[in-house]
């Protein structure tokens, strides 16, 4: 199992702060993940897809698509921040 963090945005657009989800046998990395999410289609597909920015953060430390991801992990997704 690992937990999913949702922010800003996706947490409204999704429904869901968290989830717990059982990692699938064939999910290795970051980017595995997020096409099974973006799989359950509607707002996942839109809001997860590849021109949207969303960063993402793998127990707590800024994650890429080939970050691994394994069964304990913490897995953040949130929209960019900007200020000024």
């Amino acid at each position: 199992m690992v937990t999913i963090l949702y922010f800003a945005r996706l947490k409204e657009a999704l429904g869901t702060a968290s989830e717990e989800l059982a990692l699938p046998a064939d999910v290795s990395d970051l980017s595995a993940l997020k096409a099974v999410l973006i799989g359950r289609g509607g707002a996942w597909a839109h809001e997860l897809a590849d021109a949207r920015p969303v960063r993402a953060a793998v127990n707590q430390d800024m994650a890429a698509g080939d970050t691994p991801v394994k069964d304990g992990d913490e897995i953040a997704f949130f929209p960019p921040v900007t200020g000024g």
